[in-house]
């Protein structure tokens, strides 16, 4: 399957200079540099440049892959106007969405400059996965103890304590009792779904 920048596309159109500052504004949202960003879409670092400066017209399929990328829609891209989410997520609404042993519940509207989550983690899933990408996290637990790891520091979270820390810190998330723990969890990382939450490469030991 090729990449979105394997494609050609036609040089800067008329309507272009609206989708350019579009697109570095929605990535600066997401907290993502240049070369964040581009490798993520498929792309070079210098191609993302030529799309942001109007000195380039992205193709649909680079424009499906931005949008994955931001966390958006291509109306976004776009410049259309979005729908006004709703400010109140009602419980009932909450649907469960599970991932590498952990689930999830949305907390927010998505699209936003930050994610809201609630967040059960099990005892023993994902406990052994390094975690390092752009953005910020904060978290608190609800119910059960926590391990957290920050570099090269462990802590260890009762309910009612939170973390607020920069996701390029290498971070180990782990439940220390067997029922696990409860979390509510707010993120920067538009870049991926719930379904791939900040995982990173996995590594030997135990947190």
């Amino acid at each position: 399957m090729s990449s979105p920048e394997a494609e050609s596309e036609p040089e800067a159109g008329p309507d272009l200079p609206a989708v350019a500052p579009q697109l570095r504004a929605l990535r600066r949202r997401a907290s993502l540099t240049l070369e964040a960003a581009a490798r993520a879409a498929g792309l070079s670092p210098a191609h993302l440049s030529r799309l942001e400066t109007g000195q380039r017209q992205p193709s649909l399929p680079m424009l499906l892959a931005l949008a994955r990328v931001y966390g958006t829609t291509v109306s976004e891209l776009l410049g259309e106007t979005v729908a006004d989410r709703d400010a109140v997520v009602r419980a009932a609404d909450m649907e469960p969405t599970a991932a590498g042993g952990w689930t999830y519940w949305q907390a927010g509207a998505s699209g936003r400059g930050m994610q809201a989550l609630r967040v059960h983690v099990p005892h023993g899933a994902q406990g052994d996965i390094v975690r390092v990408h752009p953005g910020e996290e904060w978290l608190y637990v609800l119910k059960g103890r926590l391990r957290l790891r920050l570099g090269d520091t462990t802590h260890r979270l009762a309910p009612g304590d939170s973390a607020h820390f920069d996701s390029l810190t290498p971070h180990r998330i782990a439940a220390q009792d067997p029922d696990g723990v409860e979390l509510l969890f707010v993120h920067t990382l538009l870049q991926s779904p719930t379904a791939t939450l900040c995982l990173g490469p996995i590594t030997g030991g135990t947190p």
